[in-house]
């Protein structure tokens, strides 16, 4: 039934929310000596999305939010080590571990011999690119497409670049917003996989898409079987 089966990467592939998570808290404990803890997590958590459209996604952004952010909340009284310790803390996010989320590699290994699989993730390239070859997983997708933003142009452009029909593409991911409603809208299918975490960017009003324009599932154990219930 489908030409193509993509999947987003971070928190469907990997966990990476709770990566961001840690250094949410680490970020609070470096500049504590000199702002008060919540107020400044409440004000990076909107430097952040104020400045994906200069830096994009990815922790590269992330590690100079926290900077400008630092600097802003202690009126530029943070001293110099403790802008070290957070470019030390976003390197270290960088080369965190790749932890596979359940399920995962069953699931790619039963589908990989069936279907092409694609990768569309937002982030920085080179991150993505590393994170994906430490995975273990990059044998298993012909394509890899790092975008900017998920929205119907962009998956579009993808589609008609890779000659593929949106009536015949299946979109696999964790979040509402950027995996499932902008296929939905171009005519393509979509399985949603919650994760535990969302980030508050990532989420959209009640009732903005309808249930029965995808599917829901647990899990990326269970997409085998859904896709061949699909077929019976």
């Amino acid at each position: 039934m489908f030409d193509m089966i993509a999947f987003d990467a971070d928190d469907t592939l990997w966990e990476n929310m709770g990566t961001y998570m840690e250094g949410w808290a680490a970020f609070q404990r470096v500049i504590a000596p000199w702002a008060h803890e919540e107020t400044s997590l409440a004000r990076l958590q909107e430097v952040e999305i104020r400045n994906l459209r200069h830096f994009g996604y990815g922790i590269k952004g992330f590690t100079l939010s926290m900077i400008e952010t630092a600097i802003e909340v202690t009126e530029g009284r943070i001293p110099a080590t403790a802008i070290q310790a957070l470019v030390d803390l976003g390197r270290d996010m960088l080369a965190h571990p790749v932890d596979l989320l359940p399920g995962v590699q069953a699931c790619l290994e039963a589908l990989a011999p069936r279907y092409p699989l694609m990768v569309i993730t937002k982030g920085d390239l080179f991150d993505q690119e590393a994170k994906l070859a430490r995975s273990g997983l990059a044998h298993h997708f012909r394509h890899l497409e790092v975008v900017s933003e998920k929205d119907p142009a962009t998956y579009q452009r993808l589609l008609d670049r890779h000659g593929l029909d949106p009536a015949r593409f299946l979109m696999v991911g964790n979040s509402l917003k950027s995996d499932i409603l902008p296929v939905v809208q171009i005519g393509g299918h979509a399985v949603h996989v919650p994760h535990t975490h969302t980030w508050t960017h990532e989420e959209i009003p009640e009732g903005t898409l309808d249930p029965g324009h995808f599917a829901t599932l647990d899990g990326l154990a269970r997409l085998p079987d859904w896709l061949a219930a699909r077929q019976a």
